[in-house]
């Protein structure tokens, strides 16, 4: 065995922490983070003419206002798109999972990031956490305040963005919002408030954890989710329909004759609707179009438990399915990739129960 003199130890140490401190040398060994732009707020700035936000930077833009970033991991962006929120869409998601799944499949990427508007962010999160077959984690963030307010929010959800991705508890956590140092999961996330920095809860089940400023921290698991394989290039057409006072059940009728494939009723309470919407949705699942029951309130699932016409227990006896504690919109995604293999009400409702 060779014996060194602590001369030589010393030099051997020297080299190594030299080499630690070459730029780029530790860089290198940063996991890499994919950081995917599609537009919203967090991409928008005050336009000197219209004297509102429109559309104004990309995802490069955005990184550059973060420099601590580069001691969290290297992040490549992509440039998928530059739009509010209120325009995201089918095919826009299935363009967004196709590149997040083509991300995730390299070894050396510990997470993707989502940048998004906050309208529509909830869903495209549920979309590709029920698409997406990755341990590894998708993390949405968004923006409340544009690019051109002091208090422009983008920054920290971005870091904290990054901080997440490579955060081994992160993982088989499947997509999450993180704005404000709060993650949610997918699943249960819903935006809450117009203009709040503290938007995104998860009502009865609360936030998974916390970006804080030593670490993250997660304090539980969403248990409830589900693959689902993306199996077509389009999905198919489910409209929602909501029940209120005096709800007649025309808007039912219209979607069904402009070529809706499914019926996504948002009814009231434990999932009750009145005579007319009743009527109106009754012979759909008979026709081979299911129709999902969910709610307008917030917490809690839909049951059928009323035997009153309309009360969800007839609508059950119709063949509707319920949605569990699904909101509208989420239903409406989880109908749509049901629908890409099958119309019947049974095998949907067991995706809905999982």
């Amino acid at each position: 065995m060779r014996d060194f003199s602590g001369k030589t130890i010393c030099s051997v140490l020297a080299v190594l922490l030299l080499a630690l401190c070459l730029p780029g040398v530790a860089k290198a060994e940063l996991p890499v983070v994919k950081f995917i732009a599609t537009g919203g707020t967090i991409a928008m700035k005050i336009d000197p003419v219209k004297k509102a936000p429109v559309p104004a930077i990309s995802g490069e833009d955005l990184v550059a206002t973060v420099p601590e970033i580069s001691k969290v991991a290297r992040i490549e962006v992509l440039n998928l798109s530059n739009v509010p929120s209120d325009y995201m869409d089918p095919e826009r998601w299935i363009s967004l999972q196709k590149a997040a799944t083509e991300a995730l499949a390299r070894p050396e990427v510990a997470g993707v990031i989502v940048s998004h508007g906050t309208d529509t962010l909830e869903e495209t999160a549920y979309f590709l956490d029920l698409t997406v077959k990755s341990d590894k984690p998708i993390v949405l963030i968004g923006a409340q305040r544009n690019a051109s307010e002091s208090d422009f929010d983008g920054p920290r959800n971005l870091l904290n963005a990054a901080r997440i991705c490579v955060c081994p508890d992160a993982r088989s956590k499947g997509s999450m919002i993180c704005l404000n140092n709060q993650i949610n999961a997918a699943r249960e996330a819903t935006k809450t408030h117009t203009s709040d920095v503290e938007t995104f809860k998860s009502g009865d089940y609360g936030f998974l954890g916390v970006a804080d400023h030593d670490r993250v921290i997660f304090y539980r698991e969403p248990l409830r989710r589900q693959y689902i394989e993306l199996s077509q290039t389009t999905l198919p057409d489910v409209e929602i329909v909501p029940m209120y006072g005096g709800a007649d059940g025309k808007m039912v009728k219209a979607a069904v004759a402009a070529g809706a494939k499914g019926i996504v009723i948002q009814a009231l309470g434990w999932g009750n609707v009145n005579i007319p919407m009743y009527e109106a949705v009754k012979d759909l699942p008979s026709k081979g179009i299911p129709v999902v029951i969910t709610s307008r309130v917030p917490n809690g699932r839909v049951l059928p438990n009323y035997g009153f016409i309309g009360g969800g227990k007839t609508l059950k006896d119709t063949g509707a399915i319920f949605a569990d504690n699904l909101s509208p919109q989420k239903a409406r995604i989880l109908l749509m990739l049901a629908l890409q293999k099958t119309s019947k009400a049974e095998d949907i409702q067991k995706l809905f129960d999982k």
